[in-house]
């Protein structure tokens, strides 16, 4: 079973930049480290959001909760189920 974890952020005004290096350089990391990994990627989008989609082996890794000064509102996070690839 293939299991589908999104991490999404938005930015504080302005910090849009920062966010996304952070992720860059800590939430990846971290995610590449983990058992069971069998992809992750990095996006972003209008609105200074930031977007970490990991496919996982099984239950899903922890992402790290970026500095709270660099954030709008908290993090959110889904878990999805496979269902189908086509």
């Amino acid at each position: 079973m293939t299991l589908a974890a999104m991490w999404e952020a938005r930015a504080a005004d302005g910090r849009g930049a920062e966010l996304h290096a952070w992720a860059r350089e800590s939430a990846l990391p971290a995610v590449r480290g983990a058992a069971g990994l069998e992809r992750v990627e990095l996006f972003t989008a209008p609105g200074e959001r930031v977007l970490l989609i990991a496919l996982w082996a099984g239950e899903p890794g922890p992402v790290p909760d970026p500095p709270a000064g660099l954030l709008a509102r908290p993090v959110h996070r889904w878990t999805f189920t496979r269902t189908d690839v086509g």
